[in-house]
């Protein structure tokens, strides 16, 4: 994976040295059950669900899908640390789920799907989906992020899920959605959470924005990737954008108009090109940097170690 010296000699990457591969035969070795030894290679991840939808007549911000994430220093949701790698079982076929965001209309929005990574020999990598938008005068959804409360002052915005998301806002009059990297509302009223950034591409991307409430006069705009408000009464909200588990945004209050759709989410994983057996199903997107090779999943597969 990222080049050993550079962890050896880096304190950024010093979490990692004892998790890598050792002297020996070139694995790190751990037991399972009474089998004996299994020799492991350690990869790293991010996993990001759905973003929710945002809903129609005045409501709040949807919340962005969970984030976790063990590249680098990197963090995860809602102010976590960045995980622990995994170490996969050579052999073994890990399956790559790909949560969908929330559908876009109606009164109330509907949260995210998950996303994850499971398979033999790791404990399951579980991002939750992202809280949909409220009916109106309701307190917001949890979910990875929460969306926002809806109405006036007395409701609350939705729980994120620790190390995933943040919590949607509280308004009044309606919050926004909560983002990977900060809380509905910081920025003002209505706004989306911002999202978080990953350079586990090899570039700094920023993803899961959560989106925004509705807000007059011409609406408020979404964390990064989450879907802004509608900018009038009759308006549409605007969509979480694909593939970052953004949030939808909020729609307007006469018809015809609708909340916005959750953004669907994504699997990255990072490992040694060395360590890379080429076997994928889902047409991950493949790429390499430096000594590492990347798979973007932005559909549903599998890897096979």
């Amino acid at each position: 994976m990222r080049d050993i010296k550079n962890k050896l000699t880096s304190s950024k990457n010093s979490r990692n040295i004892q998790s890598r591969r050792g002297k020996s035969f070139g694995y790190q070795v751990l037991g399972f059950g009474a089998g004996g030894g299994v020799a492991t290679y350690d990869i790293d991840f991010l996993v990001i669900a759905g973003g929710g939808g945002g809903g129609n007549d005045a409501v709040s911000g949807a919340g962005a899908g969970g984030y976790r994430n063990s590249y680098s220093t990197e963090s995860s949701g809602g102010g976590g640390s960045s995980e622990a790698v995994l170490a996969l079982v050579p052999g073994t076929a890990y399956t790559i789920t790909i949560g969908a965001g929330a559908a876009a209309g109606g009164a109330a929005g509907s949260s995210g799907s998950n996303s994850s990574i499971s398979g033999t020999g790791i404990t399951t990598i579980t991002s939750i989906g992202g809280g949909g938008s409220p009916l109106n005068n309701a307190n917001g959804n949890s979910g990875g992020s929460g969306s926002g409360a809806s109405g006036e002052s007395g409701y609350t915005g939705g729980s994120g899920t620790a190390n995933q998301g943040y919590d949607g806002g509280s308004g009044p009059p309606r919050g926004g959605g909560g983002g990977a990297g900060e809380a509905g509302d910081t920025d003002g009223a209505g706004h989306g959470g911002d999202g978080l950034a990953s350079s586990i591409t090899a570039s700094a991307i920023t993803r899961a924005g959560g989106g925004a409430g509705y807000f007059q006069p011409g609406g408020a705009p979404g964390g990064d990737g989450g879907g802004g408000s509608s900018p009038s009464p009759a308006g549409n909200g605007g969509n979480g954008t694909v593939n970052t588990g953004s949030g939808g945004g909020a729609g307007g209050v006469a018809t015809p108009r609708d909340g916005g759709a959750g953004g669907s989410g994504v699997v990255i994983l990072r490992m040694a090109t060395a360590d890379y057996t080429g076997t994928t199903s889902g047409s991950p997107t493949v790429s390499t940097s430096g000594t590492d090779t990347i798979l973007i999943y932005n559909a549903s597969g599998s890897y096979t170690a």
